[in-house]
């Protein structure tokens, strides 16, 4: 049975990002740029405030519709990092960013301090792993006018990955989004602002992951639209053996996979390829 397709070429949501907007009528990629020393794939890559803006305006130039710039790692067992080292690292690179590209800027954060410099410094996405569970993000969110993608994390990143248990990881998932979503609306987040993230890798272990992939279709058949991060993750490399930057073939599969399933954004460290291989995929899906 092959895939069910989502609605990309039916509605044509548009997401509102502080003044810009962002058509999701066909998929769309968000690059990411870590200006960290150590995120689990491209760590240190871009660390340095030069390194990230030069990559980032690559990234733009490579069809990306978004840049997604963070400053702590999120990956499994990374330690936090100082409200104050995260505003250095990312707040010179939205505002070069913003000013040098069309693209739309998110901040990968769940700190409200770092959410409202970077709102002030042109982003138009806060991207939060933690879904706003922070005290004073919501409000922090919420008042900057900004996009916001909430995305479900079992546990916390340090030890998100010891032991992940779910009874129905789709049905879960699923369900706290679409709480979320609710909470948010009910706060005065408005419904063209928000979009929900299932969290691939993040509390999950590799039949979690394939379980919401071939399921994604449930989630992304609500009224939200779901952006997806599965680029260079590790259920590639456990599937396949590569490591990091070799991942890039299986990354834009997932991503192909994950668009045919109704996503409307992937997150990718690869835009250029993701970008190619989504156009031909909405053309496909588009056609049917």
């Amino acid at each position: 049975m092959r895939p069910r397709a989502g609605p990309i070429s039916a509605a044509h949501p548009i997401l509102r990002c502080a003044g810009k907007s962002l058509d999701l009528g066909a998929p769309q990629v968000m690059g990411v740029l870590n200006v960290t020393p150590d995120s689990f794939s491209d760590g240190g890559d871009h660390a340095s405030a030069a390194a990230a803006i030069a990559h980032g305006v690559r990234l733009a130039g490579e069809g990306a519709a978004l840049i997604d710039v963070g400053g702590e790692s999120t990956r499994p067992g990374a330690p936090p990092v100082a409200v104050e080292e995260q505003l250095r690292r990312v707040v010179p690179v939205i505002e070069a960013l913003r000013a040098a590209t069309s693209a739309i800027i998110s901040v990968d954060t769940s700190e409200p301090a770092v959410m409202r410099a970077a709102a002030r410094a042109g982003a138009g996405l806060i991207n939060d792993v933690r879904a706003l569970r922070a005290p004073g993000a919501l409000e922090a969110a919420r008042d900057s006018g900004c996009a916001v993608c909430l995305m479900h994390m079992q546990g916390e990143p340090r030890t998100m990955q010891d032991a992940p248990t779910y009874t129905d990881v789709l049905a879960e998932v699923r369900d706290f989004l679409a709480r979320r979503v609710a909470w948010a609306r009910a706060a005065g987040v408005a419904a063209d602002q928000l979009l929900v993230d299932p969290g691939f890798g993040f509390g999950k272990n590799l039949a979690h992951n394939l379980t919401l992939l071939r399921g994604l279709a449930e989630i992304t058949r609500g009224d939200t639209p779901v952006l997806v991060g599965l680029s260079r993750k590790s259920l590639i490399g456990t599937l396949t053996g590569r490591s990091g930057a070799e991942r890039i073939h299986g990354s834009v599969a997932l991503a192909v996979l994950a668009v045919a399933r109704g996503a409307r954004i992937v997150r990718a460290h690869d835009v250029a390829a993701t970008v190619d291989a989504l156009k031909v995929t909405a053309a496909v899906i588009g056609g049917e």
